[in-house]
């Protein structure tokens, strides 16, 4: 794996409700690219091999959150990219402590 993205979607919503409906869409979304991915309480991580591939995602995010229904729409991005591969896969750092 040559890269992973965790990415916070926060919709310019009115209400808690309209606000977990926009992001459920957008995780569908991810899910929907049959990537592994994990969905956390604050942001979702994305794994895969193409850099680009990941960067047309969280790109995506946002037009998904706006087709929603926002009309604003801030995201928060961390991004880990080694061309020649191993980075840490969300197995590795999350596995153990959900035994």
């Amino acid at each position: 794996m040559t890269a992973s993205v965790a990415i916070q979607v926060l919709p310019e919503v009115n209400s808690e409700e309209e606000l977990i409906r926009i992001v459920d869409e957008v995780i569908a979304y991810i899910k929907s690219t049959g990537l592994n991915c994990y969905v956390g309480p604050f942001e979702t991580t994305i794994e895969g091999e193409s850099y680009d591939q990941l960067m047309e995602i969280v790109s995506n995010c946002q037009k998904v959150a706006i087709k929603a229904g926002c009309p604003s729409v801030s995201s928060y991005v961390k991004i880990v990219y080694k061309p020649e591969g191993g980075v840490l896969t969300i197995d590795k750092k999350v596995s153990k402590h959900h035994e």
